[in-house]
């Protein structure tokens, strides 16, 4: 299976034919921009392409009224002042004689990827589409929409291939309701009705220049919880990274749909990173200092005590049960931001900044040649790898390796120093840049040793900030310079504590809830705000962590250091252990935990405790607004 690119270049027909600032920004180019870039960046070739398909009538009425059908299909042969006047009748629309044909393939090319992904025909998919639906109501045109794309898709779903639930969730400039289209129910506080009780999630943006740090945030303190339950500044390589959090849930099977982004430059770059994560691609390390703004944190407080009643997850973590009077919409209808404010020559000019930051990231850190490579002490016999993983076979010099292994005992024995071999030269080309990410084996009695000699060797070896997540019995090594440049933190430990900011350590949690709050609350914050190069993932003797968890702590470690992951596991972990591993770091979607369980008592006052700690050093651990 692959990555589907749903495309139709008849798309592109739709024009405004008349001046309209307002609207002029929603034009052909979007696509053609978007899809010339992803042809020069190779990616268009590495996907499945699928020629969209227009969407019936009847499906578009699993949303939208027969009289609204009727009346699109009609101003396909209405003339250019008939258009234009019918457009005044609603907000922000421009219609066009070829604005119905446009707007069926939008919504077929999103039918068309649902199909694929849910038959098992691709894994995953990109459709790129214009006009735009998530405006549209079940009887009107808003702006830019026709067509609700997703929604008829997500029905679709439903009727055909028996989905039972839906979870909506939309953070969107808001800025307490004056920011278009000022809509009541898009605040924090409108949660669904009926049995879609908690399933519509509003995340509200109420000021300008939200960042990197808040959109991650975003996901992990309230998308991602939830989802296992059950003009911003964003830079394009943040898009990637909140693809790959999204390809954990529901075994990779994410049909993502273009729908706004009107800054050219910045949609086409944004289009690229997004099919590079769909197609298993590390993303880059993501740019800027990773700390929420305040009213990102406000806004994530209301979400969460808004949501809390109908999701246990947030319960356990203490959501603040009542919303901010602050949170409400004012009255009135301002303006949007007009071009020639300063607020919003600032906005263009840090987004001119991020890109030309994404152009220099590109070439400081081109793609590996190699995805992921593997190191083992001794072949082992039905090891399911995909054909692009490499068997690494090549060793450190013996005299290095003797060096580096001196001071510990445990690596005195020929089979202890042989793997120790292995693990350094691949962990050396993870460093110089010729592997992403890799795994290797150790022997039982040298796991510790062989840990601790990775880490010297890496922040030695070009690592500036080496984060490791040492799974079990694998305790600091108490001569660590505690320098700011290795973050350690111990899941196992025997009880909660931070000897330091960047030595923490946290009982193993007995439940999936808990692992699932221990990773999204605790481990994930500390790396992003860490902002690691390379991470080192040690899973110790007896560590305990069942294959899927292992394997999900992995695939979301490897956002934080742009992909540069190495799993050290013990020889007696099973091949199969190997091979998911191998396999979450080459891309794909790691498999279900399976059933949710709540997070016990215990595991819960752990993470609060910890949090508390910690959050004054690492920002994105906060989920409120400091008071």
């Amino acid at each position: 299976m692959g990555t589907a690119l749903v495309y139709h270049e008849d798309m592109t027909a739709a024009r405004l034919l008349w001046d309209d600032p307002e609207c002029e920004i929603e034009c052909p180019e979007r696509l053609t921009t978007a899809l010339e870039r992803l042809q020069q960046r190779g990616l268009e070739q590495r996907c499945l392409r699928l020629v969209a398909r227009e969407a019936s009538e009847a499906e578009l009425g699993l949303v939208h009224s027969p009289e609204y059908v009727a009346l699109l299909r009609g101003t396909q042969a209405l003339g250019t002042r008939e258009l234009q006047a019918l457009s005044k009748q609603y907000d922000a629309v421009y219609l066009h004689p070829s604005t119905f044909h446009c707007a069926r393939l939008a919504a077929g090319a999103a039918l068309q990827l649902v199909d694929a992904v849910l038959t098992g025909a691709v894994r995953n998919g990109l459709a790129l589409v214009r006009p735009p639906g998530h405006h549209s109501q079940r009887a009107t045109a808003n702006g830019f929409c026709v067509f609700n794309n997703v929604a008829i898709a997500a029905k679709h779903a439903q009727q055909k291939h028996g989905l039972h639930s839906v979870l909506y969730f939309s953070w969107h400039r808001y800025e307490h309701g004056h920011f278009w289209p000022c809509l009541r129910e898009s605040d924090a506080d409108a949660v669904g009705r009926g049995r879609g009780l908690g399933f519509t999630v509003n995340l509200p943006w109420n000021q300008v220049g939200m960042g990197n740090a808040d959109y991650v945030a975003a996901f992990l303190h309230v998308l991602l919880p939830l989802a296992f339950e059950g003009q911003m500044l964003a830079t394009p390589e943040c898009f990637a990274h909140l693809t790959q959090l999204l390809q954990v849930l529901a075994g990779g099977r994410v049909c993502a749909v273009l729908e706004g982004g009107y800054h050219l430059e910045s949609l086409s770059q944004s289009v690229c990173m997004m099919v590079q994560a769909l197609l298993g691609d590390p993303a880059l390390p993501l740019s800027g200092p990773m700390e929420p703004h305040g009213s990102a944190l406000e806004s994530l407080q209301c979400v969460r005590a808004a949501q809390a009643p109908h999701w246990v997850s947030l319960q356990q973590q203490g959501a603040a049960p009542v919303l901010s009077s602050g949170t409400r919409c004012p009255e009135g209808r301002p303006s949007p931001l007009p071009p020639g404010e300063p607020e919003f020559k600032a906005v263009v000019t840090q987004a001119a900044a991020a890109l030309s930051s994404l152009l220099d990231q590109l070439r400081l850190h081109p793609t590996p040649p190699v995805r992921v490579a593997v190191a083992l002490t001794a072949p082992v016999i039905g090891l399911a790898l995909p054909p692009s993983v490499l068997c690494e076979e090549g060793s450190l010099p013996q005299e290095e390796m003797q060096a580096w292994a001196r001071p510990h005992e445990a690596l005195a024995q020929d089979e202890a120093l042989i793997a120790l071999g292995k693990v350094l030269y691949l962990l050396d080309r993870i460093l110089d840049g010729q592997v992403s990410s890799g795994t290797a084996a150790t022997p039982v009695p040298a796991a510790a040793a062989t840990l601790d000699v990775a880490v010297r060797y890496g922040l030695s070896h070009g690592a500036q900030r080496l984060l490791c997540v040492a799974v079990g019995k694998l305790d600091r090594p108490p001569d660590l310079t505690d320098d700011g440049r290795n973050l350690w933190l111990n899941i196992g430990g025997e009880e909660a504590t931070a000897p330091s900011m960047f030595h923490v350590s946290v009982p193993l949690p007995v439940t999936t809830g808990g692992f699932l709050s221990c990773v999204l609350a605790l481990v994930l914050p500390l790396a992003y705000s860490f902002q690691p190069d390379l991470v080192l993932v040690a899973l110790g003797p007896g560590h305990g962590l069942p294959d899927p968890q292992a394997a999900l702590l992995a695939a979301l470690l490897r956002g934080p250091a742009g992909g540069r992951v190495f799993a050290l596991v013990d020889e007696e972990s099973t091949p199969q252990l190997a091979t998911v591993l191998a396999r979450v770091l080459n891309g794909e979607a790691p498999p279900s935990l399976g059933p949710f369980s709540m997070a016990a008592p215990e595991d819960t006052q752990a993470l609060m405790y910890l949090r508390g700690r910690l959050e004054p050093r690492w920002k994105m651990l906060q989920v409120a607004a400091p008071p």
